[in-house]
């Protein structure tokens, strides 16, 4: 049975909107009648493609996805079209505007894309050619390498298209040296200050280079650029959009995040060797990870938009889709020599001199996990439970911690405010501190800090409870690395389900928050099932967030030092944690969060604040702050892609253009039809 102090609190709605919502139920009905036989087959379809692409395991997966957006597989599909149309598709005023763009630019490149080629059909060998040369950016050379292909037709056609188009470069190997030596033959014709990698069938939207330049003009020291991306299927139908986060060093070394579209500085490509012979089925991943441990992750930017797309092949042709294990091994080889590389160079380290070792994914085998190991000696952890009179209900939690988490130096402070202590265990590394009754709940986090004498503080609600023997280990192990300020885990409800996998920043998804015009932080994977992957892997995968709650926080004490702690003078309980993560972002940290610590949450949930009660009146008044103070992180965070809708559900596809396009300013009139700018 689900724990019923787990309950979500429903609001029963009007009559109007009851009748409204009769009326959508029925034209949604209606609808589904008319178009039963449509839908049948595309449902098929796509269940047939995602058999195909994924397995059984994806299959489901996809299912369960499906389930909670509420959509049928053949709206998903139509979702994303309608999506395209709406968000995406250029209009003639876009494209006017991007050519005065290019003409104003300052910079303006030359784009070496480099494709290796090996026995291509012809039909998507010319598509993928007609993608290149319909670019709207007109600083391109397009550099070729046949692969020794068997098929007399790849010549032929390289030869016919080179001589119709001096911009198109080529060459062919006198034998077949794989992919590795293929990318590096063709790497050689390059003379352009970038290389744009594209396989041989694959397309590039009209914008995309122009996209690519664009951000370089905003941000010249960049040495990697990548994009979003989709998929083709074999009737040329966009499917699968992959919105991706900005640059996050961890879910990099848990899949290749990069992939598609990737750009990378060209004298940085031969300083690091080009591809590496060896690495085949992988190489674009290591490529990626040896250019972040060249160039730090500082020069590595995201561009939100869909700027590639990749064909799938009908019967997994391609060595990724049909060599998938050996492609996992060499991905693991390539991440492994990157641990290894940055931990015994800690002064161009992403990780300083923190050690890690690559494993499967224990959610999905495909992924990886890094495991960092602790330092020695572990450094004493200060675990800070705020309990406001509610000893006993921190019994389960300080026992757990005492008896079942396999960590051996930790302290544990129960704070409360005037009242009578009563220490759940008789245990030494136990102690109940009590602080004056009139402390905010800011200034009771600053005291309670004080007192502490750990290295690391963990901030945990009185309600939650650990999950097997390793989880605080997974915590002190990740936040000790130099550049990781704070630490977040994975809570549960006690019926399986997700409460919290890090949050979202800008979000209005309920009544409540609507009513009080809020839209700060709500947490992210909420009511998933506890093994779900979530999207492309955001619930399986450690990553960057922009904020986690500080129901369960981990934090360096030097980190907690180095931005004053929580604030005092501006906040009065709500948001607390949202504001000190971005502070911590702020002051040069990142935020991660962990699926591999998982703990318990018994409690309701909350507004405002996991460690205490919070007026309805501070919640206004700490949200109209938080909007003043952060309002631009707000609008657009940064690990949750612009092109979702920022009040639906989790991953949800907006509705408009919520990006603010590169082109926009040189539009007539500074706006151009159907683009909202934040």
């Amino acid at each position: 049975m689900p724990d019923s102090s787990a309950s979500e609190k429903i609001t029963r709605p009007s009559g109007r909107s009851r009748f409204a919502m009769r009326v959508r139920a029925f034209q949604r009905y209606a609808w589904t009648l008319i178009t039963m036989p449509n839908l049948m087959e595309r449902c098929l379809r796509v269940a047939k493609r995602e058999l195909g692409a994924n397995g059984v395991r994806g299959l489901l997966g996809y299912t369960r996805r499906l389930l909670v957006s509420g959509a049928t597989p053949y709206e998903a599909d139509e979702f994303y079209r309608a999506w395209i149309e709406e968000c995406e598709a250029l209009t003639d005023i876009d494209r006017a505007a991007i050519g005065r763009h290019i003409a104003a630019m300052a910079y303006k490149p030359l784009i070496s894309v480099v494709v290796p080629v090996y026995n291509t059909a012809e039909e998507p060998l010319r598509a993928m050619v007609a993608s290149v040369q319909a670019q709207l950016y007109p600083h391109w050379e397009l550099c070729l390498a046949d692969d020794a292909s068997p098929s007399p037709h790849v010549v032929r056609v390289l030869a016919e298209l080179a001589a119709a188009d001096p911009r198109i470069r080529w060459m062919r190997r006198e034998k077949n040296g794989h992919i590795c030596a293929a990318s590096n033959s063709a790497l050689e014709l390059a003379t352009g200050e970038f290389v744009a990698l594209v396989d041989h069938d694959d397309l590039l939207p009209e914008h995309a280079l122009y996209e690519i330049v664009a951000e370089l003009n905003a941000h010249p020291d960049t040495d990697l650029v990548y994009s979003d991306e989709d998929k083709l299927d074999e009737d040329g139908l966009r499917y699968g959009p992959y919105f991706k986060p900005d640059f996050s060093p961890d879910l990099l070394l848990g899949q290749n995040m990069i992939s598609h579209f990737g750009v990378y500085r060209t004298s940085v490509l031969r300083a690091i060797g080009g591809f590496r012979e060896g690495y085949e089925g992988s190489q674009d991943y290591d490529l990626a990870l040896r250019v972040v441990q060249y160039s730090g992750a500082t020069r590595v930017r995201h561009i939100p938009a869909i700027l590639y797309h990749w064909r799938q092949e009908r019967k997994g042709g391609s060595f990724s889709q049909s060599q998938l294990d050996k492609c996992v091994a060499v991905a693991r080889r390539s991440i492994q020599d990157y641990l290894d590389a940055t931990t015994s160079h800690a002064n161009t380290s992403l990780h300083g001199v923190a050690r890690g070792a690559v494993v499967a994914n224990p959610l999905i085998s495909t992924w990886s996990r890094v495991k960092w190991d602790l330092p020695a000696p572990p450094p004493l952890v200060s675990v800070i439970i705020p309990v406001t009179g509610r000893f006993e209900l921190a019994r389960a939690s300080v026992q757990q911690l005492l008896n079942k988490a396999n960590y051996p130096n930790l302290e544990i402070l129960l704070v409360d405010q005037g009242g009578e202590q009563v220490v759940p265990s008789d245990d030494s590394r136990v102690r109940a501190v009590t602080l004056p009754s009139d402390l905010t709940a800011p200034a009771l986090m600053n005291a309670a800090a004080r007192l502490a004498q750990g290295e690391v503080l963990l901030w945990l609600a009185p309600e939650v409870e650990g999950i097997g023997a390793d989880w605080l280990t997974e915590m002190v192990s990740q936040v000790m690395r130099p550049d990781v300020g704070v630490v977040g885990a994975k809570l549960l409800f006690k019926d399986g389900h997700v409460q919290h996998a890090g949050m979202r920043l800008g979000a209005v998804v309920d009544a409540k928050d609507a009513a009080f015009g809020l839209g700060i932080a709500q947490p992210l994977g909420y009511r998933h099932r506890r093994t779900d992957v979530g999207y492309f892997g955001q619930l399986a995968l450690a990553r960057d967030v922009s904020a986690v709650t500080d129901a369960c926080l981990a934090v360096r004490r030097e980190v907690w030092n180095a931005v004053d702690g929580m604030d005092e003078c501006h906040l009065k309980g709500a948001f607390l944690d949202v504001d000190f993560c971005l502070r911590v972002q702020e002051a040069h940290y990142r935020v991660l969060w962990t699926p591999f610590a998982e703990l318990f949450y018994r409690g309701s949930p909350v507004h405002g604040s996991a460690l205490f009660s919070v007026s309805n009146s501070d919640i206004f008044a700490d949200g109209q702050y938080m909007r003043q103070r952060w309002g631009r992180y707000l609008a657009a965070d940064r690990f949750y892609n612009v092109n979702f809708d920022a009040c639906g559900a989790d991953f949800m596809l907006a509705k408009f253009r919520r990006r603010a396009y590169p082109w926009l300013p040189w539009a007539e009139g500074g706006k151009v039809e159907k683009s909202v700018s934040l």
